[in-house]
């Protein structure tokens, strides 16, 4: 592939982006900085309301579709209204995503099953979805969401840690296979972030105690991750694939 430099400012103008769960948390950071860089970007979140959301969010610049990302039929029709809007698809992140916690002898059936069907599934269906239109149109990149779960065992994290180190994986073969069509696919791998959500289940002597086994002695904000995956998104991580990038303080690293 030719090496053509690139926007030193990592700038997304006239760029096309899906990011699932787009609508809160991190991929509501990712989808926030990817219209302030100039894309138009398409928001996939299972809310019954999207469409409304992200009109009154964002207005003309991004497009909000109702999708279930572990059903297929949705991820297919969501695309093809992309496409008709938009003409392309340049990026897609990978943000949609459970965790469901209990410890590994009492984690049930439903939690281990729904776990990985929004989080592995749901993930490989919208990244085999996407990934057919851009070995068409000659390459784009592709973000998924790991966690620093992936790397190390976390308490009463069983079906999450093991879904997360399947999305490490995963990225890996999307990216070995994929690499000859100019696709980049990788993954971030964030410490605890603090989302709504992140702030309430990390409240108290719980999130006091995790902190101290970060170096960096803080837990991130969805900003940060939103930074990775803006590098990520830009040209000037064209030779970067099937990398996992750790945004974790250092946790990792012990």
């Amino acid at each position: 592939m030719e090496y053509k430099g690139f926007d030193v400012n990592f700038g997304l103008k006239n760029k096309v982006a899906i990011v699932t769960g787009g609508l809160s948390g991190i991929g509501e950071a990712i989808a926030d900085l990817y219209i302030k860089k100039g894309a138009k970007v398409a928001i996939f979140d299972v809310k019954k309301d999207t469409a409304e959301e992200t009109k009154e969010k964002y207005g003309e610049a991004a497009i909000g579709l109702t999708v279930d990302v572990t059903q297929k039929l949705q991820i297919e029709a969501a695309i093809k209204i992309v496409m008709d809007t938009y003409s392309k698809i340049d990026l897609l992140v990978n943000s949609a995503g459970i965790a469901l916690l209990d410890d590994a002898e009492n984690l049930s059936e439903e939690y281990w099953d729904k776990t990985f069907a929004i989080n592995v599934k749901g993930s490989f269906l919208v990244a085999q979805a996407v990934g057919k239109i851009l070995i068409k149109s000659g390459g784009g990149k592709i973000i998924n969401m790991a966690s620093q779960a992936a790397l190390v065992a976390l308490d009463n994290h069983v079906a999450y840690c093991a879904s997360k180190g399947a999305i490490v994986s995963m990225t890996k073969v999307l990216a070995y296979e994929w690499a000859q069509y100019n696709i980049n696919v990788n993954c971030i791998s964030p410490t605890v972030i603090l989302t709504e959500l992140g702030k309430k289940a990390w409240a108290g002597q719980a999130g006091e105690d995790m902190k101290k086994q970060i170096p960096a002695g803080r837990f991130g904000y969805p900003d940060e991750v939103a930074a990775c995956a803006l590098f990520l998104a830009s040209d000037g991580s064209s030779l970067m694939t099937g990398e996992n990038m750790v945004l974790d303080g250092g946790y990792t690293v012990k």
